[in-house]
Parts: C-alpha cells; structure tokens; sequence
C-alpha cells in the first residue's frame, strides 16, 4: 500500500495499516537483515476522527535489542493512546533476534526511531496530527531507544536529498516505562551488547549512555520504574531523572517500591503500580496534550 493510499485509508478509519518505514526500494542506512523482507516498519492505529485530540506517540516496544514486546508493550499502548484521542504508531525497529541482523545494531535503531518521528511529522495534516505534538514512548530496550530519541536529534537538514531529513526528528515529549539508559555500570547487559557488541568503543558508550546526553533542548520526560526490577536496575531511571533536573528539563518521575520488570501496564497486578498509566494520563493532560483539537 502506497504512503497516499495509507493515509486516505487512514482518514477513512480503517484498520491499522503497515508500512515500510524506509520506502519501497529504498536503501536503509545502517546494519540490515539477512531477510531482504524483514525490514522495519511503522502500523498506523488512527485515533479516531471524532475524538482525536491531534496528538501522536511513536511506540518503542521493549526487548532487549533482541525481539520485541508486541502485545503488551506494542498493540496495548496503542489501544491505550487510541481511547484517548491519541494517534499510535508502532516502531518495528532495528533487532538482532526478530530482524536477524548480527551484533552490533548501531547505529540502526537509533535511524530507525528518528525516521519514524520525521515520517509522521512530514504527514501531520494528512493525519490529522499536530506536528508540535508528536512524542515517543518506549518500554525497557525501547525506553533506550525513546530516550535515545529525546537526546539524539535534529531540526532537520535543509541541503538533505531525502526530504524527510528535512523534518525535524526531535520529539515533543517522551514517555519511558523501566528504561535502559545507561551503558555504564547499571546497564541491561543484553541490550548494550546487541546495540553495540561485546567491545564497544569509549565514546559509542559515553554516546549511548543518555543521562550524559541531556540537554536543555531534551523534550519534557515521564519516567515510571520499580525499585524491585531485577532486570533494568531503578538506578537508569535515578540517573536521567538527575540528568533532567539539572539541565532544567521538566520531568515528572513515578517510582513504586514493588513490581517486577515488563508489567506494561500492569493490567494484571493488582499492585499499587497498577495505577502508574492513571499519572500518566494526568500529566498528559497537564501538557494539553489530550485537548481536542
């Protein structure tokens, strides 16, 4: 299906609609798979018409850089953002599990999510989206990538061949649920070794190590993690949210004492967590970013 024909089918309401994200034919920068058909991808879930508030969160299912957490961390956000007038666009980044590409990803991942936020912001009135209110959301490995996203942009290149990299790739705002962030001690080993391989280099470590990375120009951040995450220690989050603060970035930081790593949602807790999309939805609301259009 064409870019045009997506988006007509689109306005129409129909059904979650995938895409190439590099282009039919197009050369993808970067390492790529071994399957010339296994290719990243964006699925459009359109808000609907009615209710759609012009806001657009491109999602980072999690997966240590190896696969990715499609349903929980992917279909039900979607379904979430959808409900609230949020348009949802599923990233099928870069991995070495379900992309069957090789160690290390980089720089692929990080192109990835960078092309999917210049893509729906290029399309904006056709989406009827806001281009000043596109964000990202990502969840463990995603939640690299997403922060990855806040801390790695441009404004786009006006001498670019490609017109997309005209767009700028900087999102609005970022949501990280238990996150990767760090390449240094307190990292997810799995995830620094599928992005950057077993021997990385210094400065690719201190680059991909986003608490080092924050700017002012870094987007307004929620941050939700557990003390009880066995996986992606809590101290990843402590050390962006230490990032923001002091580089004046305005954050809102959710911290639970129980809960164990990938709970989403947590739809099927009935922890106190439960509650964290609840925060979420408020400070999302704080921000205007649920206002009708």
């Amino acid at each position: 299906m064409t870019s045009l024909t997506l988006l007509c089918a689109m306005m129409l309401g129909a059904d979650p609609t995938t895409v190439n994200l590099w282009g039919e034919g197009d050369k993808i920068p970067g390492p790529v798979s071994k399957d010339p058909k296994n290719v990243p991808t964006l699925t459009f879930y359109p808000a609907d018409k009615d209710y759609a508030t012009g806001t657009a969160v491109v999602v980072c299912p999690g997966g240590g850089y190896s696969g990715r957490a499609t349903n929980h961390e992917g279909t039900q956000i979607a379904e979430w953002l959808n409900k609230r007038g949020v348009t949802a666009v599923i990233l099928k980044y870069r991995t070495v599990g379900e992309s069957k590409i090789d160690a290390p990803l980089h720089p692929g991942p990080m192109l990835d999510v960078q092309r999917a936020i210049r893509t729906v912001r290029s399309k904006a009135k056709d989406l009827g989206v806001d281009p000043s209110r596109i964000g990202v959301w990502g969840f463990s490995a995603g939640g690299h990538l997403a922060s990855t996203a806040a801390t790695h942009f441009d404004e786009g290149k006006p001498d670019a061949e490609d017109p997309l990299n005209k767009v700028s790739c900087r999102p609005d705002f970022a949501i990280l649920s238990y996150p990767v962030i760090t390449m240094g001690e307190k990292t997810h080993g799995g995830s620094k070794n599928n992005l950057l391989g077993k021997n990385p280099d210094e400065k690719l470590l201190e680059f991909y190590s986003n608490e080092k990375q924050v700017t002012a120009k870094t987007p307004p951040i929620f941050l939700f993690h557990t003390v009880e995450d066995k996986a992606v220690p809590i101290e990843n989050a402590k050390l962006f949210k230490a990032a923001c603060e002091k580089a004046g970035v305005s954050i809102e930081y959710v911290e639970y004492e129980k809960g164990a790593h990938g709970v989403g949602l947590g739809l099927n807790t009935k922890l106190p967590l439960a509650d964290w999309s609840v925060k979420l939805e408020a400070w999302m609301k704080g921000r205007k970013l649920l206002d009708n259009k």
